[in-house]
């Protein structure tokens, strides 16, 4: 008999303690041992994949399915069916543009409910905090959400309001009671302003560095005040790099992710209207910053200042992008690009392969409290990606598995294909086998 029921060999594995080859055996859908390369082992089936690199499952803990209620702006099955294509094996699903928002056990139970059967990659959803649902946090929590999202500015959706300072406060002090975690899109409505015309310059105007500063400090406050845990949303402003870095060094349990377009696109690269169009695939809230900022950003990655790259997949239908940057949608659909976006732009400054999967694996799966999750490693589940880091591709929307393929990546050459995913042991075909995933 088979002492494994799968061995996969790499000469690029990737894993906690950097990149080096080795062998990955697979029982029961978990990691039972990471062996020498040459190592033999007895398996059902074995795998080589050369100089293809052998990475852990990527873990997107910002998404937006949508799901139900605006499915025809995504869906379980079209925004995983993309994740897995793009190499992640876990998303954590946003409590809104779903209807009803994820604020109520109730409507967790009808999200939990739409999407069994329908998901190719696990899936775990964040509550939310809105006014007035402070009552039903802890049953939320208590139902296995893994966070609560709240905004200090409009959300774009009527249904999930942002908080007052009052709201914050007390939101905070009943999150911080049960040990849970706040994650919150941080950016002071009182800097926001209107844009003085429908162009990208008077948008990225209109939502200053500023913006997000002041709501930064205004969360670290809050979080030293209560001893929450809080995590700061889809930063795009390297100004707050300073005042975390600040939190963080005193101790404070402050963290802060990026964005793979922050990361990878700037100001400067949104194309002028075409035929009085303007690109606005490119808008999303925080807006792309220029060069030098995004720079910045890489430091603070660099610096474990920010610990994850996460997608902000925000999809919506091809009619709510169109207008100008006043009127159009504000979010990027990437979850099935992350990887090499990040990919291509961090090889160029210098990182490899074991960042990267710090940053999209590693620390997502931390921030969530995953701990079977992204890594390669004796007791994971073998969640596992075949990723050619030297080979690149056009990307061609039409080769998008999300499902409006509309994104400012479209024609951009990207470095790394993925060439099969694995979710506990098994290449994701076309039958979902994901699990809707609850926090321990």
């Amino acid at each position: 008999m088979s002492a494994y029921d799968l061995v996969i060999r790499s000469r690029r594995a990737v894993l906690p303690d950097g990149e080096r080859p080795a062998s990955v055996a697979v029982t029961n859908g978990t990691i039972a041992a990471v062996e020498p390369h040459g190592a033999v082992l007895a398996a059902a089936t074995e795998i080589d994949l050369g100089d293809t690199a052998l990475l852990p499952g990527l873990v997107d803990t910002h998404v937006h399915i949508n799901e139900p209620g605006r499915t025809e702006w995504e869906g379980f099955a079209t925004a995983t069916r993309a994740a897995a294509a793009g190499g992640v094996t876990t998303l954590v699903d946003m409590p809104l543009n779903s209807l009803p928002p994820t604020t109520l056990p109730s409507a967790l139970a009808v999200k939990r409910d739409v999407a069994e059967g329908r998901v190719f990659v696990d899936v775990g959803f964040w509550g939310g905090a809105i006014p007035g649902n402070v009552p039903a946090l802890r049953a939320l929590h208590d139902d296995g959400v893994f966070g609560f999202k709240c905004f200090t500015a409009d959300s774009g959706v009527p249904e999930f309001p942002p908080l007052s300072q009052e709201e914050m406060n007390e939101a905070f002090a009943e999150i911080a009671s049960f040990g849970g975690l706040i994650i919150v899109h941080a950016e002071d409505p009182a800097v926001l302003a209107a844009p003085a015309d429908g162009g990208y310059p008077a948008f990225v105007a209109s939502r200053p560095p500023s913006a997000e500063r002041s709501a930064v400090e205004q969360v670290i406050k809050l979080a030293e005040q209560t001893g929450v845990r809080a995590h700061i949303l889809h930063l795009s402003a390297a100004d707050c790099l300073e005042p975390l870095a600040e939190a963080q060094a005193r101790g404070l349990a402050v963290t802060a992710e990026t964005c793979p377009h922050y990361l990878t696109l700037s100001a400067e690269d949104v194309p002028a209207p075409v035929d009085g169009l303007p690109s606005t695939s490119y808008k999303c809230c925080p807006p792309i910053r220029d060069a030098g900022n995004r720079e910045e950003l890489w430091r603070g990655l660099a610096d474990g200042v920010i610990s994850c790259v996460v997608t902000d997949h925000s999809p919506c239908t091809p009619e709510l992008k169109r207008g100008d940057f006043v009127s159009a949608w504000g979010g990027i659909a990437s979850v099935q690009l992350g990887l090499p976006a990040v990919w291509s732009a961090a090889r160029a400054r210098g990182h490899g392969l074991d960042a990267v999967v710090r940053w999209m694996a590693e620390g997502p799966a931390a921030l969530a409290g995953l701990p079977a999750k992204g890594r390669i490693a004796v007791g994971s589940d073998a969640d596992l990606v075949a990723f050619a880091a030297d080979e690149s591709f056009v990307v061609d929307p039409a080769a998008l598995h999300h499902r409006h393929p509309v994104t400012p990546y479209a024609g951009r050459v990207l470095s790394g294909v993925v060439q099969a995913t694995w979710l506990r042991g098994e290449v994701v075909g076309d039958t979902p086998r994901g699990e809707l995933l609850r926090r321990k």
